[in-house]
C-alpha cells in the first residue's frame, strides 16, 4: 500500500524546487532512460530520515557544482511503485536500496549511491562523493 500522498509531498516538494524532474510512471523513466544521450541522475526518494537528513540536501549541495547531469530525476519509494519499480530495472546489478542515487550515461549505470552509503553521513559528505561521480561522469556546465 502507497503511503499517503500529502505526507510525501514535503518531500516531493523539496527536489522539485531544486529542479529535479518527477518520474511518477514506468512509462516516463523508460522515456527519460532509454533514449537519452548524455548523463541523466535518478533520485529514489523515500520518507526515511537519511533521504531527509542526508539524501536529498547532499544532493541538493552537489546540483550546485560546475559539472553536474544532463538530466536530474526522481522516483519516489513507497509512492510511484511501478516507476521506482522500472528505474530500478536500469539498475542493473544493484540491490533495491532507497533512498539511493544512480548515474547513467547514454542509459547504462555508471554510478550508484545506495542507502549505506548515506546513512549517518552528512550532506556535505554525500555532495562530495556525488560531485567526484559528476566530474568523472558528466560534462562541465558551459557559463
Amino acid at each position: 500500500m502507497p503511503y499517503d500522498p500529502e505526507m510525501v509531498q514535503p518531500f516531493r516538494d523539496e527536489l522539485t524546487t531544486i529542479g529535479v524532474k518527477e518520474l511518477r510512471t514506468a512509462e516516463s523513466v523508460d522515456a527519460e532512460l532509454k533514449s537519452h544521450k548524455g548523463t541523466t541522475l535518478v533520485f529514489v526518494n523515500s520518507v526515511c530520515g537519511c533521504a531527509a537528513g542526508g539524501a536529498r540536501p547532499g544532493l541538493t549541495i552537489a546540483l550546485k557544482h560546475k559539472t553536474k547531469p544532463a538530466k536530474v530525476t526522481s522516483v519516489f519509494a513507497g509512492q510511484d511503485m511501478e516507476a521506482t519499480a522500472k528505474a530500478r530495472s536500469y539498475m542493473t546489478g544493484q540491490p533495491p536500496s532507497s533512498p539511493a542515487i544512480a548515474l547513467f550515461r547514454d542509459g547504462k549505470l555508471v554510478y550508484m549511491m545506495h542507502r549505506f552509503q548515506i546513512e549517518g553521513r552528512l550532506p556535505q559528505e554525500i555532495a562530495a562523493d556525488l560531485t567526484k561521480a559528476f566530474d568523472e561522469h558528466c560534462t562541465p556546465v558551459a557559463k
